[in-house]
């Protein structure tokens, strides 16, 4: 009964089918085909199709065949897989007359998912025997009808096929009659009754014939009709149509009662024997019940509305006839054509959900099966997606599609897909129908956790208390359950990793950062940290996240004053004033420090006591002491400044600081200043004191004789005083040719002392000798140097004897704008050495600070070149700073938010008005 199964016997492709099927699918027959006969018992076997599949019997289960019709006369047996009759098939009722009926229809197999083309020929069985559809016929035929005339006759119908179907008619014996077969023009055959002889009606008026119809099969079956025969009298010409065969087009969508056709047929007989009357003749039933024939007019008109889904076209016959029984017949052929009024039909036979978001582009999601009855391009359909990218139909075999992927699929962005597919014809109008599928998308660890920031910048004040939180990172992660549950620690940090944990933590589920310990701006300014947000997927996705901690400042640090300070032995340091210092001459500066930041290091310099307040200035900001007015001769040469330094914190911090100032041209006048001398009287009381003499009634004479007398005995006191240094007795020895060694003390530098022969006055100067001055002008032993006291950069002493005195020689002198000290606007004789003097660490950070200050402030008269990072002369180039603590950070500039980082101050150019002041240590070793 199989006539073809595109399967082998052999074992062991049964086994390897199931993966080799998907893979030579293209190599399997186009279609599989088994020919049963009609009318087979219900469940009666057609063929074993899971073995023409290649398939074994343990495959069954899981690819899951199934019969994809439209009407089920089959099933597959899911045990065997053998494919059964679901019930009663009659081969007349499915195909009609069609000489080969073929049923087809799809087998869909799942995991993987195929498709497989069945066919099943219905054999027809000889279960139908002829059938007339009058059992008797009356005919009427003239005695003057000529021999050879024809009488068509209704045909037998058999409902079988091939050999079972008509094959012949047989008349009985008669000298009259024969019986012939017709065909019309669409491969109808019909009986045709033909006159052999003359009739003769008064010989004989009727005659009696039996017409036979017989099949072609095995036993022959046959079916009879009577024939009737009266002979009437002549009517000599029959009706004649205009033409034998008429061609008519219809459209399926006319309305009942459309005009179709209307036929014509005329009679050359007189009268009565000339009335023509129509009807159709030989037309099966279900053309009689679409078509109406006007038996008077012979048009033809629609009884029903045509589908050409049910017939294609319609042949009609129509027979004219007189009332002599003399008849003629046309053949009508009427074709319907196919109009577009059938909607392509969209079935979805399976849909796998849900759908993983990691599934490749190319993933099956659904199979889809499209139907139109139409025909032409009115049957021929189209199927897309409508508006989603991220899938697309691929057409799969004939009127099948596979919905697959196109894309990668994102959960966190669509979590459901609603796929709508449309399937359109072509006809015109197109008409088209739509199917939706919900599809659901899982989840997978697809997304690592973000973030809410880039970076996170954290500002903390110091002295926070210890477990404070100081910060909460957050970050999202759009998976679901597992995958997106985020847990944070620290990864990583530039604090040394044995300390990281005393500093900080962070919560694991919050992402809370917490202080361990109080932080101190002064220790630690800022740290780094890097933390992770980790998800709990599998595998486990991560991100990172810099997070900077800057501690904040707080004014918990008082200013730290540099200088002046006290030295080890509890002796303080003394600046020396020039009596011819105009006003504004830069006595000293005030240097502090403060170790906090910005505003809190920003420091303001006043004044809480003085011996003579209007005597000095002192620099708001940059804390140089200047002179108020010039010095008169009443000023006490000894004065003291109590100076507070305080920092702009809230609230303030201060210190004070103790200037110790001496009004002098030279260090031998300074000496009896450091003495412990009675306080010099007042000079206001002295005034006083005046005032009350005059008005005591003493002379004006008087008077003036005793101011005079008093002038000279101060006069003649002073000059012994200055010149006591110089007597012989002090230079007869060479090796006392030097004054006492002032170099060890505190004063910012060291002096190397030499005086000139010819000098009147005292001067003390950087020996920065010109080759003008004649070696026997100096007072040192037979010009030797002294070699004890030298340094790598000191200039030589001169230690021999005075012999006499001379002019004094100005040439080799420096000018008062030459002398070392804080105002000087030099910076150092081009080749000459500055004295090389070694500052402890805090007088450096002093000189420091200072040029800061003046770069601050912008109005100091410190100045320096390049090179000496704004210092003056006073704070040469020579000194060393690779040790010196950096302060630069902590010194806030007045009106801006920065912090000073380098000082590169210019010089103001301009000279003070005396010389420089000269340093001494004051203390009781002096005061002896």
């Amino acid at each position: 009964m199989r006539r073809g199964s595109g399967s082998g016997p052999a074992r062991w492709l049964q086994v390897l089918s199931p993966f080799l099927l998907p893979l030579f699918h293209g190599a399997l027959p186009e279609q599989i085909r088994y020919s049963i006969p009609e009318e087979l018992a219900r469940n009666s076997m057609v063929g074993s199709l899971a073995k023409d599949l290649g398939l074994g019997i343990q495959d069954l289960p899981t690819r899951k065949l199934r019969v994809s019709a439209e009407k089920d006369y089959f099933t597959v047996n899911p045990d065997s897989g053998d494919l059964l009759v679901s019930g009663r098939i009659d081969r007349e009722q499915v195909c009609g007359k069609q000489p080969v009926c073929v049923l087809e229809f799809d087998i869909v197999a799942e995991q993987p998912l195929n498709i497989f083309h069945v066919a099943v020929t219905l054999q027809d069985v000889n279960d139908n025997a002829p059938l007339f559809k009058q059992s008797e016929v009356d005919l009427n035929i003239g005695e003057s009808t000529r021999p050879g005339k024809a009488f068509p006759l209704d045909p037998a119908l058999d409902l079988d096929a091939g050999s079972n179907s008509l094959q012949k008619y047989y008349l009985t014996d008669n000298e009259y009659f024969e019986v012939t077969e017709k065909e019309t023009p669409d491969g109808r055959k019909y009986p045709e009754l033909i006159l052999k002889r003359f009739l003769d009606r008064e010989e004989q008026n009727s005659h009696q014939l039996v017409l036979t119809a017989v099949d072609g099969g095995d036993p022959p079956r046959s079916g009879t009709a009577q024939i009737r025969i009266q002979v009437t009298d002549a009517n000599d010409n029959p009706p004649v149509f205009s033409q034998d065969v008429y061609r008519v087009t219809l459209r399926e969508g006319v309305p009942p009662g459309f005009p179709v056709l209307q036929v014509t047929a005329t009679d050359q007989d007189e009268g009565v024997n000339a009335e023509i009357t129509y009807s159709f003749h030989n037309v099966e039933e279900q053309a009689e019940r679409f078509f109406h024939l006007d038996k008077r007019t012979g048009e033809i008109t629609t009884k029903d509305n045509l589908d050409f889904e049910t017939a294609k076209s319609y042949t009609l016959s129509v027979e004219a006839k007189d009332p002599g029984d003399l008849a003629s017949h046309c053949s009508i052929q009427v074709d319907i054509l196919d109009e577009n009024d059938c909607a392509p039909e969209v079935i979805v036979t399976s849909v796998f959900t849900p759908l993983p978001e990691d599934s490749p582009p190319g993933t099956v999601i659904a199979l889809i099966k499209t139907r139109d009855r139409d025909s032409g391009e009115n049957g021929d359909v189209h199927c897309h997606v409508l508006g989603n990218e991220a899938f697309v139909l691929k057409s799969s075999s004939k009127n099948y599609f596979k919905l697959v992927t196109n894309k990668a699929l994102d959960r966190e962005e669509i979590p459901e897909h609603n796929v709508t597919i449309e399937a359109t014809d072509r006809g015109r109008p197109r008409l088209s129908s739509k199917v939706t599928i919900t599809l659901h998308i899982s989840d997978v660890n697809d997304n690592a956790p973000a973030f809410h920031k880039s970076s996170y910048v954290v500002h903390v004040m110091e002295n926070n208390p210890p477990g404070a939180s100081i910060a909460q990172v957050s970050a999202s992660d759009p998976d679901l359950g597992p995958n997106g549950l985020v847990s944070y620690s620290i990864l990583a940090s530039d604090l040394e990793p044995e300390s990281l944990w005393s500093f900080v933590s962070v919560n694991a589920q919050s992402g809370v950062v917490l202080a361990q310990r109080a932080f101190d701006h002064e220790q630690l300014r800022s740290f780094q940290l890097t933390l992770q947000a980790r998800d709990q997927g599998s595998p486990a996705l991560s991100a990172n996240v810099s997070v900077r901690v800057l501690v904040g400042d707080r004014n918990d640090n008082a200013p730290r004053v540099l200088y002046p300070a006290l030295e080890p032995d509890g002796s303080a340091l003394f600046d020396m004033v020039p009596r011819a210092a105009e006003p504004g001459y830069l006595v000293t500066k005030v240097v502090a420090v403060d170790a906090d930041s910005g505003h809190n290091a920003w420091l303001s310099y006043h004044v809480l006591q003085a011996s003579d307040p209007g005597l000095f200035s002192l620099g708001l900001r940059t804390g140089e002491v200047r002179t108020a007015r010039a010095l008169g001769d009443r000023d006490a040469a000894r004065q003291r400044l109590l100076v507070a330094v305080r920092d702009g914190g809230q609230p303030p911090l201060s210190a004070t600081a103790t200037l110790h100032l001496i009004f002098a041209d030279s260090l031998q006048e300074a000496l009896p200043d450091l003495r412990e001398d009675p306080q010099p009287p007042d000079p206001q009381a002295e005034l006083q004191f005046y005032l009350v003499v005059a008005l005591a009634l003493i002379s004006v004479l008087f008077l003036l004789a005793v101011i005079l007398a008093i002038a000279l005995r101060l006069r003649h006191s002073s000059s012994s005083a200055a010149w006591g240094c110089f007597q012989p007795g002090l230079g007869s020895n060479p090796a006392t040719g030097v004054l006492p060694n002032y170099t060890e003390g505190t004063l910012p530098y060291s002096y190397n002392v030499c005086v000139a022969s010819q000098s009147a006055k005292t001067e003390f100067n950087f020996l920065n000798v010109t080759p003008e001055v004649a070696p026997q002008d100096l007072l040192c032993d037979n010009g030797s140097w002294v070699p004890d006291s030298l340094g790598d950069n000191e200039v030589p002493f001169v230690s021999d004897s005075i012999s006499k005195q001379a002019p004094p020689n100005t040439d080799w002198r420096f000018s008062q704008a030459q002398r070392p000290g804080t105002s000087g606007s030099q910076n150092g004789d081009e080749t000459g050495t500055w004295p090389n003097n070694q500052f402890d660490t805090e007088m450096l950070q002093a000189m420091i600070l200072a040029s800061a200050s003046e770069a601050a402030d912008g109005s100091s008269t410190l100045g320096g070149g390049a090179g000496t990072m704004g210092l003056s002369a006073r704070y040469g180039p020579q000194f060393t700073l690779q040790h010196v603590p950096d302060y630069r950070q902590n010194v806030y500039i007045p009106g801006s938010n920065a912090t000073l980082t380098n000082a590169a101050g210019k010089r103001d150019g301009k000279a003070p008005a005396g010389g420089n002041g000269n340093k001494k240590k004051s203390g009781k070793k002096e005061k002896k």
